[in-house]
């Protein structure tokens, strides 16, 4: 079944309410007075609420109005952000540079706006020690509240102990600002590439000015 609303020739009732162009409310009147008025402003009549009784028209442009309405729907695909859970992955006695690089993958994710679900696994004697993950946990927590926070405590599933991080900001609010930033470090290089041009121009015009002025021949008194 067509989600289409009917236009113009399509409406089959005796009677509409009718909507102006700007949104006033023309009143109840036959179809065929309807149509007239949509051919005598150059719009179409379109079907808006076919259930009311009787159904409601309004005049409108209705190739403008499909293409706006395509458009918005783009955009807000484009700006529609889904909430990714990232993973990450660590030994209870992990070496002070491991650490670091995972820290650094977990910082870039939530600033991507991204939930990052953080596993400590377990292996052997480690098992007996789960307070070593517990710290471990809470360590990085606490490195990287700035950008998110503890959406999920602590907690034991078998060989790994599992935690939740949120990030402060929205998957949205992340997107827009990375595209802020990007368009920034664009106008800066934009803005870099011409002064160097300038200073080059500038650097070649001195350079001629002496080669001009020995090509002048001395008058003669």
């Amino acid at each position: 079944m067509s989600a289409e609303p009917r236009i113009n020739d399509r409406i089959r009732v005796p009677e509409v309410r009718l909507v102006g162009p700007s949104g006033e409310q023309v009143g109840i009147v036959p179809l065929a007075k309807a149509l007239e008025l949509a051919q005598e402003y150059d719009l179409d009549l379109v079907e808006v609420a076919a259930t009311a009784r009787p159904p409601v028209c309004k005049l409108m442009d209705y190739g403008k109005f499909k293409y706006e309405s395509a458009m918005k729907a783009r955009e807000a695909r484009k700006n529609q952000a889904h909430t990714v859970i990232k993973e990450m992955k660590l030994r209870p006695k992990i070496d002070p540079h491991d650490y670091d690089t995972k820290k650094g993958h977990v910082v870039r994710f939530l600033k991507q706006g991204d939930k990052v679900k953080i596993t400590i696994m377990f292996r052997g004697r480690e098992q007996s020690r789960p307070e070593l993950g517990f710290r471990l946990l809470q360590r990085l927590a606490s490195d990287v509240e700035d950008l998110g926070f503890i959406e999920s405590n602590p907690k034991q599933d078998g060989r790994n102990m599992i935690m939740v991080l949120g990030p402060h900001k929205k998957k949205t609010e992340a997107m827009a600002e990375a595209r802020e930033a990007q368009a920034a470090r664009k106008a800066e290089r934009q803005g870099y590439a011409t002064d160097e041009a300038g200073q080059a121009e500038s650097t070649d015009e001195v350079a001629e000015a002496p080669a001009e002025a020995q090509t002048e021949t001395p008058s003669e008194a």
